[in-house]
């Protein structure tokens, strides 16, 4: 029996579905590196993630002295090159998120994902973990010509995984609930994510601090 009125439900990924933020920093600091700048810590690197590759170079640099989109694109190359080789180095889902996938697949809940990483890195990433079939779209950040927070890209995953019923959307950064907003769709946000200001300043519908608290969390919306 439903717990919930939502037929579909898109997820992020970086920071939502798994915690990224250990590769993300190697390739980061391999780019910094390369460029003569200093490493950055991986817990600034977490509230730097959400915007795409050339947002987090953008980000990286401007930590560690000057930027200017020659050098983000200096460093892009670089940044790709080494996240393609060691992509699911140490990454990870975050506990709990099998456990609630399969109750919501189970539940005949459709879902889907709609994230600003590259739509190639996002295939290689699911195919990493074992997901490579078990979303029924996955939308990058390349995918359309827009990315997050405009809400095109969640309601391209809400179609393209054939839109039905109910959907709602499941994030961690302001990013997330901005594109939530925007499309007018209710949104989940993860306490634990990546996010760039306290969690209960995102704006979301409901805040969850573990996993086992979604399912819980959509009944109520």
């Amino acid at each position: 029996m439903a717990t919930h009125r939502f037929r579909t439900v898109v997820f992020d990924l970086d920071g939502t579905l798994a915690d990224t933020a250990p590769d993300l920093t190697a390739a980061l600091n391999h780019a910094m590196t390369e460029m003569g700048r200093d490493p950055i810590p991986a817990e600034e690197v977490r509230h730097m993630v959400g915007h795409g590759a050339r947002a987090l170079l953008r980000k990286g640099l401007a930590a560690t002295g000057e930027v200017s989109e020659e050098l983000v694109e200096q460093g892009f190359p670089l940044f790709i090159a080494y996240y393609e080789a060691h992509i699911a180095d140490h990454s990870k889902p975050f506990e709990g998120v099998e456990e609630t996938l399969a109750a919501l697949e189970a539940d005949g809940v459709t879902i889907a994902i709609c994230t600003n990483k590259l739509e190639g890195l996002t295939h290689q990433f699911l195919k990493a973990m074992g997901w490579e079939n078990r979303f029924a779209a996955v939308v990058g950040g390349d995918t359309l010509e827009v990315r997050k927070p405009d809400p095109a890209p969640l309601f391209a995953a809400i179609e393209r995984s054939g839109g039905e019923g109910p959907a709602a959307f499941i994030g961690d950064s302001i990013t997330d609930t901005d594109t939530a907003k925007a499309a007018g769709i209710p949104c989940v946000a993860l306490s634990f994510g990546f996010h760039d200001r306290p969690p209960e300043e995102l704006g979301a519908d409901r805040l969850i601090d573990h996993w086992n608290e979604l399912i819980p969390a959509l009944a109520t919306l």
